[in-house]
Formats: C-alpha cells, structure tokens, sequence
C-alpha cells in the first residue's frame, strides 16, 4: 500500500521526477540528492513500510537482490573500492525519511566518509546476557 503523503512513495512510483539507475515492479533506484560520495544511491520500495520492522520479508529480501546488482554495476562503471550499505530504523538511528529505504554508497580510497563506529567491549557474561535476552 502507498502513503498518500510520503514523499519516498511519490518517488519510488514515478509522481516526482528522479534520477532513476534502475526499476521493476517492486522498486526504484534513484541517486541521493545530497550523495556522501560519488555514484550514493537510494533503494526505494514502491510500496510503503516505515522502516524495517514493517518491512514484508519478501520486500527486504528482493531489497538485498537489487543491492547487489547496483553493487556490481557500480564497481564495473564506477570503479569503486568499496561499498556500503546502509540502512537506519527511526530517528535516534539517523532514518529521516519515514519510508524503508536502503543507501547503497560506493567507496573510494581517500574519500573523507567515516561510516563506522567506535567499537566498544564486552565480557563473555555480559555477551552471553544479551544474548539469552534476545533469544528467550
């Protein structure tokens, strides 16, 4: 079902002009209006889910199929060294557009982007309790 007021949802179904790399029945690919490098793209399903938790698992699936065919036509045109992506769940995580979306963001040597974290640490028991927490 599409969002009447959804500006991702105009997008992925043609109502607003994009700069369109690939389509079918399910999605649009579109370039990023502000790219964190050259080539940033944006997978965009047609039909709306906030994010990923309401995301059909269909949907997120296909999502991963079209990733890789955009990761492959951007190392053989682009001539990336690297790619990312990455996709944000809700505000606090960085999601500004309320419609499940996938970035997939070529790399290049030297390209001043920093997406990454700082890992922190854990002990085995602290591990082990998240881990049961989540599993039971």
């Amino acid at each position: 079902m599409r969002k009447e007021d959804c500006i991702f949802c105009k997008i992925a179904n043609g109502e607003i002009p994009s700069k369109t790399l690939y389509e079918d029945d399910m999605f649009r690919v579109i370039l990023d209006l502000g790219p964190a490098t050259k080539g940033h793209a944006l997978i965009l399903p047609k039909e709306h889910a906030a994010n990923l938790y309401e995301l059909p698992e269909e949907t997120a699936a296909a999502a991963m199929v079209v990733a890789k065919k955009m990761a492959q036509k951007m190392k053989e045109k682009l001539h990336c060294d690297g790619l990312n992506l990455v996709q944000n769940n809700g505000e606090t995580a960085g999601q500004t557009v309320m419609h499940f979306h996938l970035h997939v963001i070529p790399r290049y040597n030297n390209d001043g982007q920093h997406i990454l974290w700082n890992p922190g640490t854990s002990t085995q028991e602290e591990l082990e309790a998240v881990r049961k927490e989540i599993t039971e």
